[in-house]
């Protein structure tokens, strides 16, 4: 991208705010030297990756950038054999640790974001290096006596001989006093002296190592302790050449997983550049375009980037649809220059990878080539006009643009004659829109206002203009051209009403249609604008409002269900306490019937109906719909079911055209045609020994199984067994419940206590299956 064009649009303070959102100084480098790119793919993958870093912001986390140092060149001294300080070493240390916290923020985070993830999978842990570092130098870069065995004795004897000097030197102290200036020892060029008064230079002895300003006092190590003195300086360069092979070791350590460091730095900076342009992007309230290489931008709200918040204007522009360029007239001061920059910048930050001030939604196209030609930018040292300084930057435009390119021209064709100067910007015009590039331009020229109309790919915009406040409001009107307001501004300020009227007599017919149409279109303009807020207000009234029925719809359903449940409940107990009290009036008949003429099999019947008798439920879930009358006719052997009381039964014969006379279990009815439903023809006859009674047969086993039967429903199928016996007229049946632990078998024997139709029972003889059976016979 050409540099002038970076500098004219300021991009540069773009990038001074995104290096001051790196949190590393290899962030920072990589910040500092960012360039719009060219290619689409290339720019999408940068949006990506910046809305990547923006989610995670909009999660209230951060990613851990903290301890990472740029040692880059630590690790090329250590690759070359240098031997890198304790202050390196720690670097590259805490870089190590840094990295891996980076990488175990992103690999842990609930959410997917596969460019961050397929980065940080790259970093290398490199703990054992980690570990080597920190196990010898501490967290204020200092080499610790635990670094090897030979520092520590070292370290250990360098303290024996300082505490040995101090003891001889404060006994000095003490029995010299009145010789020394402060009774205190203290060091110069590494060796621990006395200050000594001058005049008692001689009495103390020895070598002098300093003296003070004054001269008064000499910093003296006396003859005494000048031995320990040389001993312990020894041991100093004997700890100094360890600790040098301590580094060296490191630096050799470092110097072979240069390879993986390299990588972990450069990964981790481009993570931290990442993060940077996703900060900037949230300060700025960005949001996310969605790039193109067809030359389509559309911008909602769109606020120049380095105007502050409180007050720029945002505006909305959209340039590469249905026309090409967009000539926006109007009088100076009125924002203009603004608009034309914000769109050139918006341009070079989405180029970028950078985020951009609208709201989402937002498209930009990517352009190989930005051109601007903006400002007064006249060449002092070529002594050039304002309007030839504008020609030279426009005749290099045009050497180079193309369908790729965006344009931008400010004040086109100004410095001039009026006349020549809005033909030769029509001229500039026509050549650029005919090589296809997007354009935006600004004139002051009237002839231009016109121009738009006149050209299919050209559309007029202008900068509103109050002039109740004779201020510029700085808002963009999209396909209305700027209208002159000098005769209103004029009134205004005073003027003379009568020099205002003869100046509107002396221009043109055609001047004043123009101006009148230009008036309409903005209050046409101003009107659908309000229109549109109404209108939006009120499709978020809707909005609010089917959301609202939505919610209470889904609440009713919900109280619905309730309700079915409630009244199947409600229905389930009332059946149950009528079955109970049928069921206790039932056995209390039974135990009248040694009075009454009533068989047993007749009870057992009318058992059986009552059971059967439990309405069915409706569904909640399901529409009730009715049985469809039937039609068909019936004859006798037909298997049917009674609708009114919902029983199968049998014909047994046709009384009439639309009755019959049908048995449902004892009962024998005449029934309408309507309320019989036909199931099935006659089953075929079995084989197996049957008995009938009433029409009604029943197939039964002489013998029951409940082996492996729970003990409550062996009970209950017994029950029913008997039932079934009784109808089918057998005199004797055999139960087989298995030896096991005898809870079975004392079930069935106390059920067959009570039971009134059961004459005896006994144990199954050996043939029979012996204890494990009861054989009963009924009465």
């Amino acid at each position: 991208m050409n540099e002038r064009v970076l500098r004219v649009l300021e991009f540069h303070k773009i990038i001074e705010q995104l290096t001051d959102n790196a949190a590393t100084s290899i962030g920072k480098d990589y910040a500092s030297k960012l360039k719009p790119l060219s290619q689409l793919e290339d720019v999408v993958r940068l949006q990506n990756e910046t809305d990547e870093a923006s989610q995670i912001i909009r999660l209230n986390k951060t990613i851990p950038l903290g301890g990472i140092s740029d040692i880059r060149m630590s690790i090329k001294r250590s690759v070359i054999g240098g031997v890198l300080s304790t202050g390196e070493c720690l670097d590259v240390a805490n870089t190590i640790y840094g990295g891996r916290q980076v990488k175990n923020f992103i690999e842990n985070l609930e959410e997917e974001f596969p460019i961050l993830q397929e980065f940080v999978e790259r970093i290398a842990p490199l703990r054992e290096l980690e570990r080597e570092i920190k196990n010898c130098i501490d967290d204020h870069g200092q080499v610790m006596d635990s670094a090897t065995s030979q520092l520590r004795s070292i370290r250990s004897s360098i303290r024996t001989f300082e505490s040995r000097v101090r003891e001889k030197l404060e006994s000095y102290t003490r029995s010299n006093s009145k010789m020394l200036s402060d009774a205190i020892v203290t060091i110069r060029n590494d060796r621990y002296v006395l200050p000594v008064k001058q005049e008692y230079r001689g009495a103390i002895g020895g070598i002098v190592h300093d003296q003070s300003s004054s001269g008064q006092t000499l910093f003296m190590e006396p003859k005494a302790v000048v031995e320990l003195n040389n001993q312990l300086q020894a041991a100093y360069v004997k700890e100094k050449q360890e600790i040098d092979r301590i580094l060296k070791d490191l630096s050799s350590l470092i110097a072979e997983q240069h390879m993986f460091l390299t990588e972990n730095i450069s990964i981790l900076a481009e993570i931290d550049f990442i993060h940077a342009r996703a900060l900037l992007g949230s300060q700025m309230k960005a949001a996310k375009p969605k790039m193109n290489d067809q030359g389509i931008i559309k911008m909602r709200q769109a606020r120049h980037p380095l105007i502050p918040a409180d007050e720029v204007v945002a505006n909305d522009i959209e340039i590469g649809k249905t026309y090409t360029s967009i000539v926006i007239t109007g009088p100076n001061t009125g924002g203009k220059t603004v608009t034309l920059k914000m769109v050139g910048l918006c341009t070079l930050m989405a180029q970028s990878g950078l985020q951009i001030p609208a709201l989402d939604g937002c498209e930009l196209a990517v352009f190989k080539e930005v051109f601007a030609d903006i400002g007064d930018e006249q060449s002092i040292e070529q002594n050039l006009s304002t309007f030839s300084s504008h020609m030279t930057n426009i005749v290099e435009i045009i050497k180079y643009v193309d369908h790729e390119s965006l344009v931008l021209f400010d004040e086109l064709g100004s410095g001039t004659d009026p006349g020549e100067g809005a033909a030769l910007a029509m001229s500039i015009l026509d050549e650029v829109i005919g090589r296809d590039a997007r354009i935006i331009a600004t004139t002051h020229y009237p002839e231009l206002k016109a121009y738009g109309y006149n050209r299919d790919k050209v559309i007029n915009a202008s900068v509103e203009f109050d002039v109740e406040t004779l201020q510029p409001t700085y808002r963009l009107l999209i396909g209305i051209p700027g209208r002159s307001n000098a005769f209103e501004i004029s009134k205004r300020l005073g003027l003379d009403e009568q020099i205002i009227e003869q100046a509107k007599g002396l221009i043109g017919v055609d001047s004043k249609s123009v101006e009148n149409m230009i008036a309409s279109l903005e209050e046409s303009q101003i009107s659908a604008e309000k229109d549109y807020e109404k209108a939006h207000e009120i499709l978020r009234e809707s909005e609010t409002l089917r959301d609202q029925l939505d919610k209470e719809w889904k609440q009713f359903q919900h109280k619905r269900e309730e309700l079915f449940k409630k009244a199947e409940m409600k229905a389930e107990k009332a059946v149950s306490k009528a079955r109970e009290e049928a069921e206790s009036i039932v056995e209390e008949i039974r135990k009248m019937k040694a009075s009454v003429n009533i068989k047993e099999h007749e009870w057992i019947e009318a058992k059986k109906m009552l059971e059967e008798a439990k309405p069915t439920l409706a569904n909640k879930q399901e529409a009730q719909t009715s049985q469809p009358k039937e039609s068909k006719a019936l004859y006798p052997g037909d298997e049917i079911k009674l609708l009114t009381v919902n029983q199968k039964g049998e014909v047994l014969e046709k009384v009439s055209e639309n009755e019959y006379l049908v048995q449902v279990g004892i009962m024998k009815v005449k029934v309408k045609r309507q309320d019989l439903q036909l199931l099935g023809k006659p089953k075929p006859t079995y084989e197996k020994p049957v008995a009938t009674i009433k029409g009604t047969e029943y197939h039964v086993k002489t013998e029951l199984d409940l082996r492996g039967e729970r003990y409550e429903d062996a009970l209950l199928k017994l029950e029913k067994y008997i039932d079934d016996s009784l109808l089918a007229g057998y005199p004797k049946v055999s139960i087989i419940h298995g030896k096991g632990t005898g809870a079975l078998r004392k079930g069935v024997h106390e059920f067959v206590k009570k039971h009134p139709s059961i004459a005896s029972s006994r144990p199954g003889s050996g043939g029979e299956g012996g204890s494990g059976v009861t054989v009963i016979e009924f009465r």
